[in-house]
């Protein structure tokens, strides 16, 4: 860890020795195109170092449209070194439509060492003794949305739209499989076990409506200092779309931005989340965020987008919640070549846990079945409760829009995270 301590740090001090001028709060007004490119050379402790290239567009218009652009794209391939791809398009519109918002996005990832740790939080005991192959499976997902936002008064919105996903499952190959015991993932035993569905195992296909309401308030969307931003929705997937196990699913989150110092350089932010399933969904489309509006789902409830600090997929159950809380510093604002760039640190304090199972608790099941199992960890358990994690990080800041950010967190308990902390190198603030 601390090699890659070393980096966060001699990154920070290269930026701090490009931008040491005169600090000026005055902004430039932004119009035409902006570009933000990087060729990324980042670190995720869930999915190792990632190497590829990403490229945000914004579009200001021909004024009166900054800090916020009136059109942007996003773009995106990656290639991790713990066998995992991502290719990303996603592309947000303010003005094609008159009075709506008009945003989609196309996906594919493949993954060829996906973190699976069970079902139902703390009831799946994590053994950081065995191999890491243990608890690994395989998935491709091509994945694609489209989504409309409306006004309906100042800071209410409504907003409609439809996405799919079809997941394509298989187990995890490696040399590694030889040393687990009985040669078994965990995934393996689950299927073996009926903890997951015959008709699951190799995936399959979900077809979904989503609809509900927001309330925005934020000054600024990408680097809000102060405002409300709230919003819930139902997710509806019959099977007469082509969902192979149909579901419908809730949604609620609230996030808040408070102003410390009155010109938003010191600011409190919050995000408190709740969300679960109705019906029996098949166990692929758990750990999965929904979003409805511009930006794309992401996957893992524990790491970088949700519970920082925690393994990936830590958390996974019929209805889950967590929350974020983070203390923003800007330290720094500068102008370099006509750019708008700002320096901050942050500190954070996020956490998680299931609200209700998925299927049955394990010590249960077992306790009525005469299997005779392999691996004892599958035995053990622990009552679930919040799975807590704190941190701090970096964030370079240009034109309000584009941020380069460096996260490390770490879990407060060790069936959390066996290898202590995560480090992540990624874009945007969390919320």
């Amino acid at each position: 860890m601390h090699f890659y301590m070393k980096k966060v740090f001699l990154l920070a001090a290269l930026v701090l020795a490009t931008v040491a001028q005169a600090q000026e709060k005055k902004e430039v007004e932004k119009t035409g195109f902006s570009f933000g490119g990087l060729p990324i050379v980042a670190f995720d402790q869930d999915k190792g170092f990632q190497l590829g290239a990403l490229a945000n567009i914004y579009d200001f218009g021909q004024g009166g449209w900054y800090p916020n652009p009136r059109q942007q794209m996003y773009l995106e391939a990656s290639w991790f070194t713990k066998g995992s791809q991502l290719y990303v398009l996603s592309y947000d519109n303010r003005f094609l439509i008159p009075g709506v918002r008009f945003s989609f996005a196309a996906q594919f990832t493949n993954e060829k060492a996906l973190d699976f740790y069970g079902f139902n939080g703390y009831e799946s005991y994590y053994d950081a003794s065995l191999p890491t192959a243990y608890y690994r499976m395989g998935r491709k997902v091509p994945y694609g949305k489209i989504d409309f936002t409306g006004k309906i008064a100042e800071h209410f919105y409504w907003k409609f739209g439809y996405h799919f996903k079809y997941f394509i499952l298989n187990n995890f190959e490696s040399e590694t499989l030889k040393d687990l015991p009985y040669q078994k993932t965990l995934f393996e035993w689950y299927k073996d076990l009926g903890f997951i569905d015959a008709d699951e195992y190799n995936g399959g296909l979900t077809s979904a409506w989503r609809a509900g309401l927001m309330y925005d308030s934020r000054d600024v969307e990408n680097a809000p200092t102060r405002g409300l931003w709230a919003e819930a929705f139902m997710e509806w997937a019959p099977k007469w779309m082509g969902t192979n196990k149909p579901y419908g699913r809730y949604y609620a989150v609230v996030r808040q931005y408070f102003p410390i110092i009155s010109n938003g350089d010191l600011v409190f932010a919050y995000r408190a989340n709740v969300q679960g399933f109705i019906g029996d969904p098949a166990f692929y489309v758990l750990p999965y965020e929904s979003v409805l509006g511009p930006g794309y789902d992401r996957d893992g409830f524990g790491g970088y987008r949700t519970i920082r600090g925690l393994m990936r997929n830590r958390v996974q159950g019929q209805a889950i919640c967590y929350f974020n809380t983070e203390l923003r510093w800007k330290f720094l604002h500068t102008k370099v070549f006509n750019q708008n760039l700002a320096l901050g640190v942050n500190a954070f304090f996020d956490g998680g846990r299931v609200l209700k199972n998925y299927h049955t608790t394990i010590p249960a099941f077992l306790s009525s079945t005469q299997y005779e199992l392999g691996p004892d960890q599958l035995t053990k358990w622990n009552p679930e409760k919040f799975h807590l994690a704190a941190g701090g990080g970096l964030r370079i800041i240009l034109n309000k829009n584009f941020i380069i950010a460096v996260d490390y967190g770490r879990a407060l308990n060790k069936q959390d995270n066996g290898k202590g902390g995560s480090l992540y190198i990624n874009t945007g603030y969390l919320f």
